[in-house]
């Protein structure tokens, strides 16, 4: 069920709450804000309000972190440089989190929140395909 534009206010408005002062999502403000949620009676079709809620806080997360595939073994200051280079990109904190994909062949890929950026073999050779066919 699609949230309604009042339930999307108030998540927008949980949200909010839940952000500290560097405008980064809060662990201890979101326990607080589904803790008084929890103790009080929920409000009206509060379901979609916290999926809409809970959607807006893996959103914020996601931005704040590089995910990084890669192919072989990657040393920790390889890591480390890469969330660097995110951090300087974004002009925010980007925290890496590094794991291993086979399937890449070679190379490394990056999400950081909606944007990827894919170096792997195996994107490449799927974009010879597609130029191919």
């Amino acid at each position: 069920m699609k949230p309604d534009k009042a339930s999307r206010q108030l998540a927008r408005q949980l949200y909010t709450l839940s952000l500290a002062a560097d405008g980064r999502v809060s662990p201890e403000r979101v326990t607080g804000i589904l803790a008084c949620l929890e103790k009080n009676p929920p409000p009206r079709r509060h379901l979609p309000t916290l999926k809409a809620f809970r959607a807006l806080v893996a959103t914020a997360l996601a931005r704040g972190e590089a995910r990084i595939e890669h192919a072989g073994p990657v040393s920790a200051a390889t890591i480390q440089t890469i969330a660097a280079a995110m951090t300087a990109r974004y002009g925010r904190p980007i925290a890496p989190s590094a794991k291993p994909n086979p399937a890449l062949l070679a190379g490394i890929r990056v999400r950081v929140g909606d944007d990827l950026y894919d170096t792997s073999v195996s994107a490449r050779l799927a974009g010879l395909a597609a130029r191919e066919g």
